[in-house]
């Protein structure tokens, strides 16, 4: 059997992972998800009501998570400026609402969006690309990694991958880990690695619990639910079980991985209830952009439209926020 690579050799070993072999049979006796739990459990954690002081806190915080992203084959670089512009003052009537988490684009407006953001002064707010043939992960290694080091070198300081799902579905775990390794070898310390799981496409809470795992062990710094381009996306159990999988794997390693649900997530309500499920699942320790972020593009402004109503007790105009 090939050995796994030395760079994550060390903690592999301390999940008893010395080949692919190994590797198989660690991801396979996982102990599996009761679906009707996790199902469950979201939904009674979605019930959740809180109070009006936590609920501005709540919105100030999902707004500071938001990866402010434009993924359409008809940007332009003045759609990514205008997104910048929007990232780094939410609301420019309000100095008090926080800028977003970061800016996610594909790699050509990299450039465009972080030379923006530093000329307006936002250079606190990282640019993340879709790297490694995104949305579909088809491509050859070679292809994968000139993707990455084309992000970075253009200013990327954050690279989320899309894993081999067919790989994946079909038990060539140890291909799937490679790529990651490979994929973190790139990003060195330049950037940080979201590992783009797809959930929808993997069936089962299992398959996520697996995947959840193999990307960790294998450098993730965060693993991410979908592309948004594939249903269902980051419903409320799938975010149960990687919330589980990052709780579970930090009291074993002291390693904290991050988390970012993205696709369906529009409303403040939506927001909230993701909020509600990192608290009670992972802990209070993820509520911030640093462990917990929100892939979306129109759930900002439902954010601006719900605080603004908390601050001055009615609803703005529509012109109260852009449309992108």
């Amino acid at each position: 059997m090939n050995q796994l690579h030395a760079s994550s050799s060390n903690l592999a070993r301390d999940f008893g992972i010395t080949d692919d072999r190994s590797l198989a049979l660690f991801l396979k006796t996982l102990p599996g998800v009761d679906q009707v739990g996790a199902e469950a459990r979201a939904a009674e954690l979605a019930t959740r009501s809180i109070k009006k002081e936590s609920k501005s806190w709540a919105i100030d915080m999902a707004i500071s998570m938001v990866d402010l992203t434009t993924l359409e084959g008809a940007d332009t670089e003045g759609k990514v400026r205008s997104l910048c512009n929007k990232a780094h003052r939410p609301d420019p009537t309000d100095p008090d609402v926080p800028h977003v988490g970061a800016v996610c684009v594909y790699n050509d407006m990299v450039g465009i969006a972080r030379t923006h953001l530093d000329s307006i002064g936002a250079t606190d707010i990282p640019v993340a690309a879709v790297s490694t043939a995104f949305p579909s992960g088809r491509a050859s290694m070679e292809v994968k990694l000139r993707d990455t080091r084309d992000a970075i070198e253009a200013g990327a300081s954050e690279i989320d991958m899309v894993i081999d799902r067919g790989a994946f579905l079909s038990g060539h775990y140890k291909s799937v880990f490679d790529e990651i390794v490979a994929i973190k070898q790139e990003c060195g310390t330049k950037a940080h690695l979201k590992v783009i799981l797809e959930t929808g496409e993997l069936v089962t809470y299992d398959n996520v619990r697996r995947a959840s795992y193999l990307a960790m062990i294998a450098g993730a710094d965060f693993i991410k639910t979908s592309t948004g381009k594939v249903t269902p996306a980051a419903t409320a159990p799938v975010v149960l079980v990687m919330l589980q999988a990052v709780r579970d794997f930090f009291d074993r390693t002291g390693i904290q991985i991050g988390v970012k649900p993205a696709g369906g997530i529009r409303t403040s309500k939506d927001a909230i209830k993701q909020l509600v499920l990192v608290n009670e699942i992972a802990g209070a320790q993820w509520l911030s952009p640093a462990y917990f972020r929100i892939g979306a593009s129109a759930l900002l402004n439902d954010l601006l439209m719900q605080r603004f109503k908390m601050r001055d007790g009615y609803y703005a105009s529509s012109n109260y926020v852009s449309v992108e």
